[in-house]
């Protein structure tokens, strides 16, 4: 399949388009422009005749420290203020890439070909760019979106499990956050791992339709797309633990398992028929598809664990900000007060969470 779709934002309106192929249109794009790639993809650009800046899709190279690294490496490319920046890669790639365009000479216009299932249905639209400073995941970062993004399902081809796990993790967030006729719109897809890229095509777009009207609604996260962090909170924690040995989509499937966990402890779902309950056991059976996921999760420290929740940067100085799931589906923000009974509830959803997938 082939959609196209406009997202509208206070600096313009930009285009997503899905197109099997289209990242043939990046390679063959002339003109004043850089590309910033994943290392991977840097064979591509060979013989081009346009500069190429290859970066690895490692967590560190999101970090502050590296950025400045990035910036000379425009400057010596000739990079100027009518430069066109490219970006091709995950959604590692496209932090540094949003970043680097929103301050470079004071802004780059820029381009995303996302590489990943997570970066397609997901970071792609949106304009926001995380960034790592010491120890404390993603706390700087900007909003600047790109003019164009141009998906292609075809690269999904090379994609690992573990890969297509996490896309469909935050595909399933996306939509179950959305409404129930979004997520049963989701599951009628019937997603899974082996999915194929014109499938998969259909649950980029579903995602991508869905996510839309978040960021339309609130495109600089003050009310409703908060609600995306479902899962994120623990997530991050759950990545910083692992030396981020667990991606950072499996990483949120965990968080949102922890959520539902805290939430039974709150009393606010019950393990039934709901729809809630139905989200979480497809992304129970999601996780399950990842082989070397006990291992992982049995070698989370509960204490690095606590630390890492507490340094989130969503929470106050008095109160956890936690997104947890509600009885009719969808999810709710709420604030927790930072005390000795939420941090034991905290702590408890994690022993949970490990208790379901450290075996």
């Amino acid at each position: 399949m082939s959609a196209s779709f406009e997202i509208r934002a206070a600096s313009g309106t930009y285009t997503a388009r899905i197109q099997a192929g289209s990242l043939e249109q990046v390679v063959e794009r002339g003109g004043d422009i850089v590309v910033l790639c994943d290392a991977y993809f840097a064979d591509r650009f060979e013989g081009r005749g346009v500069p190429v800046i290859c970066l690895p899709a490692l967590e560190t190279t999101k970090s502050l420290d590296e950025i400045p690294r990035v910036i000379l490496a425009l400057r010596e490319a000739g990079a100027s203020r009518r430069t066109r920046l490219i970006a091709v890669g995950g959604g590692i790639v496209q932090d540094v890439a949003g970043f680097v365009a929103s301050i470079y000479m004071r802004g780059l216009k820029w381009d995303y070909a996302p590489t990943t299932l997570l970066a397609m249905v997901d970071s792609c639209i949106g304009g926001k760019s995380s960034i790592n400073v010491g120890p404390y995941k993603n706390l700087v970062g900007t909003f600047h979106p790109p003019q164009t993004i141009l998906i292609d399902p075809g690269l999904c081809e090379t994609l690992s499990a573990d890969q297509r796990i996490a896309g469909l993790c935050e595909a399933a967030k996306i939509c179950f956050a959305r409404s129930p006729e979004a997520f049963e719109a989701y599951l009628a897809l019937e997603p899974g791992v082996a999915a194929r890229p014109a499938e998969l095509s259909e649950v980029i777009a579903l995602s991508l339709a869905s996510k839309k009207w978040f960021l339309e609604i609130d495109e600089f996260d003050q009310a409703e797309r908060l609600l995306l962090n479902y899962g994120h909170t623990f997530g991050h924690a759950i990545e910083s633990a692992s030396d981020f040995r667990l991606s950072h989509g499996i990483a949120v499937g965990l968080g949102m398992m922890a959520a539902g966990a805290m939430s039974r402890s709150l009393g606010r779902v019950e393990a039934d028929e709901s729809p809630t309950a139905r989200f979480e056991s497809h992304i129970h059976g999601l996780l399950l598809e990842k082989p070397d996921l006990g291992p992982l999760v049995a070698d989370l420290s509960p204490d690095r664990l606590m630390v890492a929740f507490r340094g989130d940067k969503k929470h106050t100085a008095d109160t956890f900000a936690v997104v947890l799931p509600l009885p009719e589906g969808g999810v709710e923000r709420i604030a927790l007060s930072r005390s000795p009974e939420t941090e034991a509830l905290v702590e408890r959803a994690f022993a949970h969470m490990k208790v379901w997938y450290a075996s």
